[in-house]
């Protein structure tokens, strides 16, 4: 087995952090540095460790599930000392654990961990087809046409988008998601009745869409529907 391989598996890093745990001279096999990343290792019979730990197979790669919520950050240290969702996992107790993908700051939503580089690396390339699924509150109401162009692509500054699955969420699904989504009450407690109806006019001249994409690039959910003309 691949060097870089073993490590992933284990939950060292994932593929590429792998990688560069080796070529950083952080690896060693049966007490010897090995920085080539063809190296081999039999599981069964090779010491390896990173950094003086040793690391097996038999130790399992770890898998979370966490609910993320709005304000945190997708990564597992932030140089602008924002919070992070590191700090809503047990990282500690789970060297080497890592988000797969991302959601913006302002996004909830289902985010997996895992220690497990190979699992990450095939979730992540786009020739594993799994779908991930964004509903956002919107302004105004998409027409047909451009729920259309949506599915078809659309461009941004970054290039074109890849086809993508879209469609209103109406009627009690649209209900649920509101409840999913959080929404605040269109008009604060105490408000005047003027500015009430206001907040009211304008909490119905929203729409919920439902996006369903193979590509993950940053803001891309924002940045579609702000193209078209109904942004979140």
């Amino acid at each position: 087995m691949r060097l870089q391989k073993f490590l992933a598996r284990a939950g060292a890093a994932s593929r590429r952090g792998s990688e560069n745990l080796m070529t950083a001279g952080r690896v060693t096999v049966n007490g010897e540095v090995v920085t080539e990343l063809g190296s081999k290792v039999d599981p069964l019979v090779d010491e390896v460790a990173v950094d003086g730990r040793v690391v097996r197979l038999a130790d399992g790669p770890v898998t979370l599930m966490l609910h993320k919520p709005a304000g945190y950050v997708t990564t597992m240290s932030d140089p602008q000392g924002r919070p992070t969702v590191a700090e809503l996992v047990p990282a500690a107790e789970h060297p080497g654990l890592f988000p797969i993908g991302r959601l913006d700051r302002d996004t909830t939503g289902l985010l997996l961990f895992s220690t497990d580089g190979e699992l990450g690396h095939a979730l992540l390339r786009p020739r594993g087809h799994v779908e991930k699924v964004y509903t956002a509150l919107v302004e105004g109401r998409p027409s047909a046409a451009q729920l259309e162009h949506l599915r078809e692509g659309i461009e941004l500054d970054d290039g074109p988008t890849l086809p993508a699955r879209v469609a209103l969420v109406e009627g009690e699904a649209a209900a649920a998601a509101l409840a999913v989504l959080d929404v605040p009450p269109a008009a604060p407690e105490g408000a005047s009745r003027q500015y009430a109806r206001a907040c009211s006019a304008r909490a119905r001249d929203r729409s919920i869409v439902r996006i369903g994409l193979h590509e993950g690039r940053k803001r891309q959910v924002r940045r579609m529907l702000a193209a078209i003309g109904h942004p979140v």
